[in-house]
């Protein structure tokens, strides 16, 4: 029984604590005091937030068998399109709410387009999720003009640069976000419909399973957490940019996998990937304490990456002989 246990979720999940665990011993062990301080934790945890809301939307589409690469993309894009002139006038007129409204808008409209090209044109998810990141980041450009655009709803800024118990309402949208992905895929029809979809569509499509719509489903929701992320940027930088986002599709899809979640769909875990963000906040900041190369920190991102893969087919492997 002890066996299983370890091969299976909370095996896996053990073995994420272990990984964080030792991350944290290094860093205080190099770094001491500037690693183990209250404030040093929560720059870990505001950047883990943004990161770890698009992982969560990445862990349902990875689940169901797909792959989604522009969601770094659509946070710019949000971003930008939620602090236009035009969004921030109409939103000092009226209520902040409209430069959430935009952002959301826009991330779960690209999602649906995503969806509709993947489920009902036939378009591979990989090269249609690609056209999607490469147009999104050029139409954030052009919106911008290239440019920077201020934040200057004060009202906005008030309520996502606060701290709620000492801790930034950042990460409390990051808690939340966590809380209801892991609700919806494990207490929900529409998660058991989700790993249906990824561990076999013919089959899920006889259990009567809708799968071409429940895929638009997936990827609006991939969408609307990259709308949220964006909102997140906003924030955290007051300011849009269409730069906002670069390679953070790389970065979760890293930590969804390294969290657990089957590249090849069927098996998902919220759980994980949250184990997954923070691991690699931490050894971003780690290396950030340590005056260490970008260059250094991408091959221990890799070595990771892989070793992780290279557990998953041991567990499929596995779990395919029990």
């Amino acid at each position: 029984m002890s066996r299983t246990l370890l091969g299976g979720g909370a095996g896996r999940n053990v073995g994420l604590i272990v990984a964080l665990t030792v991350l944290c011993v290094v860093g205080i062990a190099t770094a001491g005091e500037r690693f183990a301080s209250i404030d040093n934790l929560m720059t870990i945890l505001r950047y883990a937030a943004v990161i770890g809301v698009l992982s969560i939307g990445m862990t349902f589409v990875i689940t169901g068998g797909g792959i989604d690469l522009s969601v770094g993309s659509l946070v710019g894009l949000s971003s930008v399109w939620a602090s236009t002139l035009a969004t921030q006038t109409m939103a000092e007129n009226t209520h902040w709410a409209v430069m959430v409204f935009t952002a959301l808008a826009v991330g779960a409209l690209a999602g649906v387009v995503n969806g509709v090209l993947i489920a009902y044109g036939k378009v591979v998810a990989f090269i249609a999720t690609l056209a999607m990141m490469v147009a999104a980041r050029g139409l954030a450009e052009i919106i911008a003009n290239r440019q920077t655009q201020l934040v200057e709803v004060d009202s906005f800024l008030d309520v996502f640069r606060a701290d709620v118990l000492g801790i930034s309402v950042l990460v409390w949208i990051f808690v939340l976000v966590a809380a209801a992905g892991w609700f919806l895929l494990n207490r929900t029809t529409f998660g058991r419909r989700t790993l249906a979809v990824g561990g076999n569509p013919e089959a899920a499509r006889l259990a009567g399973i809708k799968v071409q719509r429940h895929t638009v489903y997936l990827y609006a929701l991939s969408g609307l957490t990259a709308g949220i992320a964006g909102l997140m940027m906003l924030a955290r930088t007051t300011s849009g940019s269409s730069t906002h986002g670069l390679y953070y599709e790389l970065e979760a899809i890293a930590a969804v996998v390294v969290g657990g979640t089957l590249l090849a769909g069927g098996r998902g875990t919220i759980v994980g990937t949250v184990f997954g963000v923070l691991i690699f906040a931490t050894l971003t900041n780690v290396f950030v304490q340590n005056n260490l190369s970008t260059s250094a920190q991408g091959v221990a991102r890799g070595v990771i990456i892989v070793v992780a893969v290279l557990l998953q087919q041991q567990f499929a492997a596995r779990s395919r002989r029990t």
